[in-house]
């Protein structure tokens, strides 16, 4: 495996482009120049290509030096929210705010609002608990925790609930399955009887799929096999085991990088709500209130640009404006 890029040279790279200078990205690090120097010279070896053109004015920027550092960024961003997300969980039996989430919203979304509600509250304790959707209004009922997300197809009974997102599940094979050399999509028949990699029972994406695939009159979907997290179906995938349904989130990157095909379906609805939910009878109110409002303002959204590639964009979404109850 090639030995990848480490963060504090891609985080030098950035500084340079800010600063425009390679001796104040340094100190902005606690860097010597010369040591930053031989961290870009290492960086650019690495990854065999100039990204920083020196001169007496300072220092800038290659075309392909602003292309890395804009990945870089990204890179960088990811990384916070592995650590915050990580933090979390290591804080979870003395948090101050308990929060569970399932797991496509825990791997894909919570760590993203947990960095901006730590950034703003950096004394927060915040503890975090990973389940699938049928075991988190449990937490939240049991009082376990203040807060927790869902990704099933309704409102979990006897409790508060807010939307937060838009989520879309995708059919995925490998490449040089049959499926992607077809003209036309799939039917909900089709769907049905084939066999596929699921989730187990009690996760949100298998009670969307199965309700999806009920309402369109086509029964319910074939195990191939039942695995117990997003993670493991879509390695099953990769390896050609077998077609799955999977939220967009999941498997985004591996779309656009060819090593996932996503295939068309007609006459099956494969959407579904991602909500916050919490005990009924009291409006939020302290941290719990603080990270609802900012899951709802950082709504992710994957779109299909037009050269058939996945972004990614954050903004306000009309659709959740009406809510199943306010807070």
């Amino acid at each position: 495996m090639r030995q990848l890029p480490d963060p504090e040279s891609l985080r030098l790279l950035v500084l340079v482009g800010d600063t425009g200078s390679l001796g104040r990205a340094a100190a902005r690090l606690g860097l010597a120049q010369p040591s930053a120097s031989k961290r870009l010279s290492a960086l650019e070896r690495r990854l065999g290509l100039v990204l920083v053109e020196r001169s007496r004015r300072g220092s800038r920027l290659t075309d392909a030096g602003r292309a890395v550092a804009g990945w870089a960024g990204q890179v960088l961003a990811e990384l916070e929210g592995l650590v915050t997300g990580a933090q979390a969980l290591r804080a979870e039996r003395d948090a101050e705010l308990r929060v569970a989430a399932s797991m496509t919203v825990a791997d894909h979304l919570v760590p993203g609002w947990l960095g901006e509600l730590r950034r703003a509250r950096p004394e927060l304790y915040v503890g975090l608990r990973v389940a699938n959707s049928e075991r988190v209004p449990e937490l939240v009922r049991g009082g376990v925790v203040d807060l927790g997300f869902v990704e099933s197809p309704q409102s979990p009974p006897g409790l508060s609930a807010q939307p937060v997102a838009d989520d879309r599940l995708v059919i995925v094979v490998a490449p040089g399955h049959p499926w992607t050399r077809r003209r036309r999509p799939l039917t909900a028949a089709e769907l049905a009887s084939a066999p596929l990699v699921l989730r187990e029972r009690g996760s949100g994406t298998r009670e969307t799929l199965d309700q999806a695939l009920s309402l369109a009159g086509a029964g319910a979907p074939r195990p191939l096999l039942e695995l117990g997290s997003a993670t493991a179906v879509r390695g099953a995938v990769i390896a050609g085991t077998g077609p799955a349904v999977l939220s967009e989130l999941a498997v985004r990157t591996d779309l656009a990088e060819g090593r996932l095909v996503a295939v068309d379906v007609e006459g099956v609805r494969l959407r579904r709500v991602l909500r916050a939910v919490w005990a009924p009878g009291h409006a939020l109110s302290g941290p719990a209130a603080e990270l609802l409002a900012v899951s709802r303002r950082r709504v992710r959204h994957i779109e299909i640009a037009a050269a058939g590639r996945y972004h990614v964009s954050e903004h306000q979404n009309p659709e959740i404006a009406n809510s199943d109850s306010a807070p």
